[in-house]
């Protein structure tokens, strides 16, 4: 039973964070690939230093901003009564920032790819930036939305140390997969370790197989 709960968990966070990932990362992959200025290097730093940063650096600043003893974690709790630290909420708000760039470079790099007489033929035919948008560019970057959706969601269910900082190991709260493997092996538990590992493994295997698939047919 703990078993089940932890791994559905697992999934829960995965799925959340893809999706509010896949709703940020069009916009912003369209803005970092068709709008430059003297501020985008800098919003493009940000958005990279996930890939280098250590997750733990990451996850002690976003602990810190989180807790309702400064400002910030202050504001959230009194204005909307929401505490990120050590709650489901703020695990899924630490996983969308630090998997941030997993899922925004591809699509970028996607648009980055069309030629730019796509573009312009559709502006020359009348189309709304909009239009072009939902009905030219994205159908054309499938394969780079596709792979930013299943990278992401590989990188949120396998994430550690952020994931631990934030939410610590509450059962059927903030316990995932990944933690769980942690206190497994900790308390010399190796068999329940290796159960959660196998799955993980296996899973995510099977997602990254059926999407090369699926690439090869788009």
């Amino acid at each position: 039973m703990e078993f089940l709960e932890t791994m559905f968990l697992t999934f829960k966070v995965a799925l959340l964070t893809t999706f509010i990932l896949l709703c940020i990362g069009i916009p912003l992959g369209y803005f970092l690939a068709f709008y430059q200025n003297r501020f985008t290097p800098f919003l493009e730093t940000l958005v990279s230093m996930p890939l280098v940063l250590p997750p733990s650096v990451l996850g002690f600043y976003l602990l810190v901003a989180f807790s309702p003893n400064n400002f910030f974690g202050a504001f959230l709790l009194e204005i909307f009564h929401l505490k990120l630290v050590f709650s489901f909420e703020g695990l899924v708000v630490a996983s969308v920032i630090f998997s941030l760039p997993f899922m925004v470079k591809p699509i970028q790099t996607g648009f980055l790819n069309l030629p730019k007489s796509l573009f312009e033929a559709a502006l020359i035919l009348g189309k709304s930036p909009l239009v072009i948008l939902l009905r030219v560019l994205l159908p054309n970057i499938s394969r780079s939305i596709l792979s930013g959706i299943v990278i992401t969601f590989a990188h949120t269910i396998g994430e550690f140390g952020v994931v631990m900082m934030i939410g610590g190991s509450i059962k059927g709260e903030t316990r995932v997969a990944s933690i769980a493997i942690y206190d497994e092996v900790e308390s010399l538990n190796y068999t329940l370790a290796h159960q959660y590992a196998l799955s993980l493994f296996l899973i995510t295997f099977v997602i990254l197989w059926i999407t090369f698939y699926l690439e090869k047919k788009i």
